[in-house]
């Protein structure tokens, strides 16, 4: 099989892992740089452009996208264009929309009953003391809509500190979310990796001392997590009303239940990989090769 994989850093630790991982099974694995694709979409035959390239239908016979927060707009276009040119992806730009927009995700998880921490979220600062009251008061949890990797969340311990960071935020037209604080989580979280309906691998984040966001890029550690079949079930649950092929799962453990915090459209390999010892990039493959299809790709999940 040839296969493209939509990266803008061939050297990523996932990048390189999956173009390995594709090779060590006989395909031809290529990185492209999404970026600097352009698409042609007025004549019968739609193709994609890259720098002095032209993809044709059946050049590829699946994608994987690897597409970066920053340029979702973009990537999600080029993703598309692919579709429409029949090649399957991995992952459908629908989807990856749909999980990138934590709202937007927050309200379809909600809507389907999965349990997600007490949300609220509004557009004026004269509504703070309601926000803060609707999540159970401080110490609460604010979340930059645009955020990644940790970055834009701020736990607020007080309810002066919350109004104060909330108030902030919304006085430089930030869209943020606020969220209960789970306690008995412990700075503690999972990410359930989640491949075809079935979670393949699960480790279990913990955040350095001093802090209470567990992601590994802010610092955290990482081990082997053994689930229970209530998280196995909420995380292959959010995947698919994300309509995801692929993707990360994060969920808090909590006096209630697995809370579903996040599902991720490109989760990183490197943590993953390491903490379970499991070959994560080959079973990607494997889905592969036992679902790629031309003119296959299709809109899942809804909202």
């Amino acid at each position: 099989m040839k296969i493209a994989i939509l990266s803008r850093n061939p050297k990523l630790y996932s990048t390189r892992r999956l173009v390995e991982a594709a090779e060590a099974r006989g395909h031809e694995a290529r990185v492209i740089n999404h970026v600097r694709c352009f698409m042609d979409m007025g004549t019968e035959n739609p193709s994609m452009h890259y720098k002095d390239e032209e993809f044709l239908p059946g050049d590829f016979d699946a994608v994987i996208p690897r597409i970066g927060s920053s340029v979702t707009f973009y990537g999600t276009s080029v993703v598309r264009q692919f579709e429409i040119m029949g090649t399957y992806c991995v992952n459908e730009s629908v989807a990856i929309s749909r999980s990138r927009d934590k709202l937007r995700s927050i309200q379809l998880l909600s809507r389907k009953g999965v349990g997600i921490p007490v949300t609220a979220f509004a557009n004026s600062p004269d509504d703070v003391g309601g926000l803060i009251r609707e999540v159970g008061g401080a110490p609460l949890v604010i979340k930059l809509l645009e955020g990644t990797q940790g970055i834009g969340v701020v736990l607020a311990e007080t309810k002066k500190a919350a109004e104060s960071v909330i108030q902030a935020f919304m006085g430089v037209n930030s869209n943020i979310l606020i969220q209960e604080f789970i306690k008995e989580a412990g700075g503690s979280d999972i990410r359930c990796f989640v491949v075809g309906g079935k979670v393949i691998a699960a480790m279990q984040r913990t955040a350095p001392e001093g802090e209470f966001r567990s992601n590994l890029h802010r610092g955290g550690s990482a081990e082997l997590v053994k689930l229970s079949p209530a998280e196995r079930a909420a995380a292959v649950k959010a995947a698919t009303i994300m309509g995801l092929n692929v993707c990360g799962v994060d969920l808090l453990r909590s006096s209630r239940g697995p809370l579903i915090m996040e599902v991720n459209s490109s989760p990183g390999l490197n943590g993953i990989e390491e903490a379970t010892k499991k070959d994560v990039a080959g079973m990607i493959i494997e889905f592969i090769e036992k679902n790629a299809k031309p003119h296959k790709t299709r809109t899942r999940g809804k909202g």
